[in-house]
């Protein structure tokens, strides 16, 4: 098998059967084998029937894996890694915002720059608020100076790369994924292009701004440890902040005679060096919790059904 092509749906019933007639009309007459393996990541909607007959139709090699309830799109990433057979796989979404043409010119490129192990594409434009801007381009400026890996900015998960990375990319087990971090952090000759991204053919986005804020989260804190460093920075001050306050109100007392601010002061006090507490253990509190899960060792992902083509039943 020359490409798996790895498809998490979440509620997309409306997309799939189309998404599999223009990746079939994109690479007819490529003159090489390839796969497509659907991830249903718990969809609510008729997702799981529509491909249940894209796998029984036999147009091309489909494989369906479907998880037990909704575990997010970066289980849904791993899964098809883990069942994926191909020399090059592709990470794309099933609303045709991503189309497979490129994923075409991505193996045309490996094929002709075997120094180069991934092509991953980026936005050169997007239809987006000017907030929401704002505070992606604010994330990857914060985690490309926090992090000891870099992240292209406006990279997303749509790219292709070959069996080796795959294999690297399944070594890592963490429970918590942000796969934009994992790539970076595998490391492989990296080469970005382009891309610009079509209106979705049904539906709507499934990236909320609040997931998102939790995404950039998730990769904050699976990809640096500074905001534990910030915690022990803002401790180190205020403590320092506190003693200079105490000989300041003792040599006011001592030698100018001036009386030691009262009610007021100490309940400032007490809020400021409270709330900086507060913040520090729930910085720490971030951490624990990933251990916490971390070290439950349970699954990334359940799988209730998975359909496979008959010569790999």
């Amino acid at each position: 098998m020359k490409l798996s092509l790895i498809v998490p749906c979440y509620n997309e019933a409306e997309n799939v059967e189309l998404f599999q007639e223009e990746t079939i009309k994109a690479f007819q007459g490529c003159g090489y084998s390839f796969e497509i393996i659907y991830v249903d990541d718990g969809s609510a909607d008729a997702t799981l029937h529509n491909l249940r007959k894209l796998h029984a139709g036999g147009k091309c090699p489909v494989k369906v894996i479907s998880f037990s309830r909704n575990f997010g799109k970066e289980a849904g990433l791993y899964a098809g890694l883990q069942y994926a057979s191909g020399d090059y796989i592709s990470l794309i979404d099933a609303d045709l915002q991503q189309r497979p043409e490129i994923v075409r010119e991505m193996v045309q490129f490996l094929d002709e720059n075997p120094d180069y192990d991934v092509v991953a594409a980026y936005q050169d434009r997007r239809n987006e608020g000017k907030v929401l801007s704002f505070f992606k381009k604010s994330f990857y400026r914060i985690i490309n100076k926090m992090s000891h890996v870099t992240l292209q900015p406006e990279a997303s998960d749509f790219r292709t790369f070959r069996k080796s990375v795959r294999d690297s990319i399944l070594t890592l087990g963490e429970y918590h994924r942000f796969s934009k971090g994992i790539f970076a952090w595998v490391g492989y000759k990296t080469h970005f292009i382009p891309y610009t991204a079509c209106q979705r053919a049904f539906g709507t986005t499934k990236w909320s701004f609040k997931k998102l804020m939790n995404y950039a989260i998730e990769g904050i804190i699976g990809f640096s440890t500074a905001p534990l460093r910030l915690a022990t920075f803002l401790g180190s001050i205020s403590g320092i902040a506190a003693v200079l306050y105490l000989i300041a109100v003792v040599l006011q007392k001592l030698f100018w005679g001036i009386d030691v601010p009262g009610y007021a002061t100490i309940i400032v006090l007490i809020l400021f060096f409270g709330s900086v507490q507060l913040f520090c253990i729930g910085i720490i509190g971030e951490y624990v919790g990933r251990i916490f899960e971390q070290s439950k060792n349970r699954p990334i992902y359940i799988a209730k059904e998975i359909l496979l083509p008959p010569d790999e039943t």
